[in-house]
């Protein structure tokens, strides 16, 4: 199976057709989250990737809302928005869970706090694939000067939940760091778009 996995686009309609033009080389992609900009900018992003007919994950960033996506994602017919769910698609089972974890400084940030987070990880079956926006403690989650803002939560559910495969993005310093949480590989995407066999 072979997936197309991106995050943090920001508006950048550019790109977006990069990974319109990409998908359809994949089995399955995979949107984890920012597709806007401080709330600015969801709908254009969204409605130039929906031009991707392959299967599609999203979850929301802390950039814009789990309503919000759902409302802009609504006319995309191969897209599914996940937070705090899951679905079954290609035979694959995929968890996920959007938003800034822990919460960030920012006022306007879609954030959630490490508690809530697990609470909602906590029906995540194991060996799915997690799709995250927000990286795990201590893997590609350094802001390049030595410092971690990933969660302890969404480590904790790894660690407990072994999912085949764990992606994310949010620390955009660490776009493209592989990492491995006992036997699930951890990968921050970037926009760019990365290739994963599962």
């Amino acid at each position: 199976m072979k997936l197309l996995a991106f995050s943090d686009l920001h508006r950048d309609l550019g790109q977006a057709a990069e990974l319109v033009a990409m998908s359809a080389e994949a089995d399955v992609v995979i949107g984890a989250g920012d597709f806007a900009s401080v709330h600015e900018g969801l709908a254009e992003t969204i409605d130039a990737l929906a031009a991707i007919a392959t299967p599609t994950v999203l979850v929301p960033g802390n950039n814009e809302t789990e309503q919000a996506l759902r409302e802009a994602a609504a006319r995309w017919s191969a897209a599914t928005v996940l937070h705090g769910g899951g679905a079954t698609i290609a035979g694959l089972e995929f968890y996920g869970l959007g938003a800034g974890v822990p919460v960030t400084p920012w006022e306007w940030s879609f954030d959630l706090d490490d508690e809530a987070a697990a609470a909602m990880l906590a029906p995540c079956p194991e060996q799915a694939i997690l799709v995250l926006h927000s990286p795990p403690r201590d893997h590609c989650d350094s802001n390049g000067s030595g410092m971690n803002f990933g969660s302890p939560a969404l480590l904790h559910a790894i660690e407990e939940k072994s999912p085949q495969l764990a992606v994310c993005g949010h620390i955009h310093e660490s776009w493209g760091c592989e990492s491995q949480i006992g036997e699930t590989p951890v990968h921050n995407l970037g926009p760019k778009g990365t290739w994963i066999e599962v």
